[in-house]
């Protein structure tokens, strides 16, 4: 094709001459941009970590509010029939909320209600107002009630007591030993000891005034 006709056809005439080389220092059109993450310095990067933080936080709460509300799912509830039922009572000697010690050999010849409870447990709290007016109740019969700390903070536990108008003592146990001679595995739990120290019968969880009280008669002189 003569130059001419070859100049009246731009579109043909650039398809048939090779593209040229782009020269040094050229822009060129902009190509893709890599995606770099956020560093911890950047606003995004510091509400990114106080996010997860925040998630951590509420998954941990979460967990360990299903513990304290499961605590007494899957074990049986009320008065159960258990080895340490006919038996002595574990002897234990304790110090007290106040400062002072008891031992369960100092009770002896006196029917004693021995209740595991915390601050923490919620049906520990439910049955706490049957306790205060059993001690009161039943003392001119010679009942004692105590109540052993289990697994609390000293000052959440003698708040505890003190709002709930309990005067009886409250024991300290903190290497956890008497709960375990007692086989306690969850709490509230309750023993009855007549004034021989024999365990007459154990209550799993929390409570009822019927509980309370047909349990205390069996244990009166």
């Amino acid at each position: 094709m003569s130059g001419p006709d070859r100049a009246g056809l731009p579109g043909l005439q650039a398809f048939l001459e090779p593209p040229q080389p782009e020269q040094p220092g050229t822009p060129g059109p902009p190509g893709p941009q890599p995606i770099r993450p956020e560093s911890p310095g950047t606003p995004g990067g510091r509400a990114s970590g106080h996010r997860l933080i925040l998630a951590a936080w509420l998954l941990a709460g979460v967990a360990g509010l299903v513990a304290i509300l499961t605590i007494n799912i899957g074990r049986p509830q009320g008065v159960v029939d258990t080895p340490i039922v006919g038996g002595p009572a574990p002897a234990f000697d304790l110090q007290t909320l106040d400062g002072g010690r008891l031992s369960l050999v100092q009770l002896r010849g006196s029917p004693v209600v021995l209740n595991f409870w915390a601050s923490w447990c919620i049906p520990c709290r439910e049955e706490a107002p049957l306790l205060t007016a059993a001690a009161l109740d039943y003392e001119r019969q010679g009942l004692r009630v105590l109540g052993v700390v289990y697994q609390d903070d000293t000052n959440n536990a003698r708040a505890f007591m003190t709002s709930y108008g309990q005067t009886y003592p409250g024991l300290l146990d903190p290497d956890g030993r008497t709960a375990i001679d007692y086989g306690v595995f969850g709490i509230p739990e309750t023993y009855f000891i007549d004034a021989a120290g024999i365990v007459r019968s154990r209550q799993i969880g929390a409570l009822t005034a019927d509980d309370l009280r047909r349990q205390i008669e069996t244990i009166l002189p």
